[in-house]
């Protein structure tokens, strides 16, 4: 029986308004995808290493924080984390509109856009660590694959409705829209966290950060491997069906998001059931199987479905490994592992995002889907390994 269909307890209440705030502030995120690359290479006149740039920036802000935003939530309260977050989401959206100011002067102008989209990366290290912090709390360590797919699917679906939202805005108003939207839905949110009551912190043990560290290096590399699906999706897919004249441009996006919502809502508890290392070695397979379809589609619909397998792969691989990485760490650091697990994710698409752009400066964009679909499998083995270090689940 799922939190759904049983009766609305003040916990499942909670959860509800949890994943409704993420909900609210990732639409806004989802707003900005087609926008970004369009704004910046169209509007602006830079080339594809500044749109990885600026996509990397903010996956390389959300890994600096990561280790702050965990011990936020672990120390001060998951609710503080959040609510911090939705603060740097209102400021990022304020510099969007501050970078338009200065398009006459475009370095200058792509530079505020760059402190902005690190802020936003700030912002959502803070609300997914604290999110996710919170609803395992809330939920229990029985259900925390399922928690951590719940929270993802809230954040996926927003990003579904938001990429055709920001297409639509960006056409109508332009990129001033895509900063109201951001500025306007992060104070929305906010609004919808405070009501929430807070939970209370657990008191640390010595060395909580090397204890952690420890636990989540494994899971968090497998994550920085097959993590580069949705960094290559969010900022180079765009570009490539407008390159090959497929239309609409923003569809892929939306049909990987998709697919991932329809994975989590019907195979969500796999990782539960299954242990979180088997159900990423198999679901990982499929999501590089269908990159490696976006790459060498010969016509629209192909790329299109290569999307939608690609989402669907990729819906439980991150809370697979994301569930290897809690059960590892101490109880008492469930927010701290989340956000180092993260990290390795940020760290993947940080670094990989603006290398990806060079690469494609001199061989295509297609190309960089196929080194996508390879680095992916690269977490195979490591989710071998952790399979057989850890305990094998009960099925049911």
């Amino acid at each position: 029986m799922t939190m759904l269909q049983r009766s609305a307890s003040p916990t499942d209440r909670s959860l509800l308004s949890l994943m409704a705030s993420v909900f609210a502030v990732f639409l806004v995120t989802g707003a900005v995808l087609p926008a970004l690359p369009l704004h910046i290479h169209e509007g602006l006149g830079f080339g594809p290493f500044m749109v990885g740039l600026a996509t990397g920036a903010q996956f390389a802000a959300s890994l600096l924080s990561r280790l702050w935003s965990g011990s936020v939530s672990d120390r001060h309260g998951p609710k503080r984390a959040v609510s911090a977050g939705l603060i740097m989401a209102a400021l990022a959206g304020l510099l969007y509109i501050l970078s338009l100011l200065a398009v006459r002067t475009p370095a200058l102008s792509v530079a505020i856009l760059l402190v902005g989209r690190a802020l936003l990366g700030g912002a959502e290290s803070f609300i997914m660590t604290g999110a996710q912090s919170w609803c395992l709390t809330l939920a229990g360590p029985g259900n925390a694959g399922k928690m951590i797919a719940w929270i993802g699917t809230a954040m996926f679906v927003a990003l579904a409705i938001g990429s055709p939202l920001g297409s639509f805005l960006y056409a109508h108003w332009g990129f001033a829209a895509i900063g109201l939207a951001t500025f306007a839905g992060a104070v929305v949110t906010l609004a919808l966290v405070m009501p929430i009551p807070s939970v209370k912190p657990v008191p640390q043990g010595d060395k909580p950060v090397a204890k952690v560290l420890k636990a989540v290096w494994l899971p968090g590399t497998g994550m920085a491997f097959a993590g580069l699906a949705y960094g290559v999706m969010t900022a180079f897919s765009v570009l490539l069906f407008v390159q090959r004249g497929w239309e609409p441009a923003w569809l892929p996006f939306t049909a990987f998001a998709i697919a991932l919502m329809v994975a989590r809502v019907f195979f969500g508890a796999l990782p539960d059931r299954l242990g979180g290392a088997r159900a990423a070695m198999i679901f990982v397979v499929i999501q590089s199987a269908g990159i490696g379809l976006i790459w060498v589609a010969p016509v629209a619909w192909v790329g299109f479905a290569g999307a939608a397998i690609a989402g669907f792969g990729y819906a439980l691989v991150y809370p697979g490994f994301g569930m290897e990485a809690v059960g590892h760490a101490p109880a008492a650091s469930s927010g701290l592992a989340m956000g180092v697990y993260t990290a390795f994710f940020d760290l993947s698409l940080g670094v990989l995002s603006p290398m990806l752009g060079l690469v494609a400066n001199t061989t295509g964009i297609g190309t960089i889907f196929l080194i996508t679909a390879l680095l992916g499998l690269c977490s195979v083995p490591i989710a071998a390994r952790l399979l057989l270090s850890s305990p094998q689940p009960t099925y049911r």
